[in-house]
């Protein structure tokens, strides 16, 4: 028998700033999130360093003095990486790695790390591998053994270029290249969803890790990937779904997180196209997480920067069966009720209240309350279908019990 090998995780060290746009209990929530980050990358974090700054330091982000206790960490430990929560310039990252003498990532580059190792597609590793070189660019100098040479020979380097030149000119050709790939793709699903016909479009969009895989395999009964992990999912996958005797189109996208990486959204911008020509939105939610409302601003900001703040949507609360309140002794007349102290029901009578029948609360894994999600779901398809095509009104009851 072969024995199972286990995962060789690497060791990390996690660093975090105090400043005066995220206070210590909001550091502490970016480094929990960065951790979940590091485990999905394959790494394990041995410690976190944070320090308390209100002007970062230019050269090395964090001060001298931390910076040295770090480095005494890092070589006591064999530290393989140490992850920033905070962006890093090209400067800083050559300067903090000069100094640790290990890799040096920050939140923007382990996303794309996370995304290159989950991107399945040719077109979803076309759109990752455009993010990182744009990244790498800024990045290069001192960097340029570990690039792969791609091309050289006579004729391909000019008089006098060094190295590094001759790889910023061949990452900004690749990047050209890339580009014009990628265009080339987005004209062809552009075709695509064009010939879809006139079926209604319904996008799953959320947060990453909040089930929208889940959902989309048990409303729609197929078997796309999911699991417990960050960017489970890349690719937009699209089915063909009916509900009664009503058919639509619903699609899975990417997730979205915070301090989303500007060349993410960029190079994945014919992905974000299903949200923006879709006709509904299923806004999932993770109510268990403690930060969902933070994840729904989250959300909310980068449908408003990709135009879609404005879509019909309905607000899906998903993993109601993982959700726990904190008790309050009735006996108890010091401690303050607070929102982690509110239940479901007490969440319903909050802001939540105003969304009033675009609010759902379901467990996609447990399959509760699928019966009201189904029912909404139909009433909202239905309403647009009709809308667009009133002739139809008699194929349609407004009730999908009267079906």
């Amino acid at each position: 028998m072969l024995e199972k090998k286990s995962i060789d995780y690497e060791k990390t060290v996690l660093i975090g700033v105090i400043n005066q746009e995220q206070n210590e209990e909001k550091v502490n929530e970016y480094l929990d999130e960065l951790a979940f980050l590091t485990f999905t990358a394959g790494g394990e974090v041995c410690k976190r360093f944070v320090q308390r700054m209100n002007v970062p330091n230019p050269k090395t982000m964090i001060g001298s003095g931390k910076m040295l206790e770090i480095e005494a960490y890092v070589d006591e430990h064999k530290i393989g990486s140490v992850i920033f929560d905070d962006e890093l310039s090209p400067g800083q990252q050559r300067n903090i790695e000069k100094q640790l003498r290990c890799k040096i990532l920050d939140r923007t580059g382990l996303i794309l790390d996370i995304f290159a190792q989950r991107a399945q597609t040719s077109y979803s590793r076309t759109q990752v591998e455009l993010a990182q070189y744009e990244y790498l660019l800024p990045r290069l100098t001192g960097l340029w053994t570990h690039l792969e040479r791609q091309k050289g020979g006579i004729g391909m380097r000019g008089p006098g270029e060094t190295e590094i030149e001759t790889d910023r000119r061949i990452v900004r050709d690749r990047i050209t290249l890339l580009k014009k790939k990628l265009l080339k793709i987005d004209r062809q699903m552009e075709t695509q969803r064009g010939n879809r016909g006139a079926l209604v479009r319904v996008a799953l969009v959320g947060y990453t890790n909040v089930g929208k895989s889940t959902l989309m395999n048990v409303v729609s009964k197929s078997d796309v990937f999911a699991e417990n992990k960050l960017f489970a999912t890349l690719d937009t996958t699209v089915r063909k779904v009916v509900i009664g005797n009503m058919p639509f189109l619903l699609s899975d996208t990417v997730g979205f997180i915070r301090k989303l990486p500007t060349q993410l959204v960029e190079s994945f911008k014919s992905t974000l196209d299903e949200v923006r020509e879709a006709d509904l939105l299923l806004h999932v939610v993770d109510i268990s997480h403690d930060q969902f409302e933070e994840h729904i601003d989250s959300v909310n900001k980068i449908l408003y920067e990709i135009g879609s703040s404005d879509k019909n949507t309905i607000m899906v609360f998903n993993k109601i069966d993982q959700y726990q309140a904190e008790t309050i002794d009735a006996d108890d007349l010091i401690t303050e009720k607070t929102a982690k102290h509110f239940t479901i029901e007490d969440w319903k009578k909050t802001w939540m209240q105003r969304v009033g029948n675009n609010a759902l609360f379901i467990s996609a894994l447990n399959k509760e309350n699928l019966d009201e999600f189904r029912k909404r779901v139909y009433t909202a398809v239905r309403d647009i279908h009709v809308t667009r095509f009133p002739y139809n009104n008699f194929l349609y009851p407004e009730n999908l019990d009267e079906y």
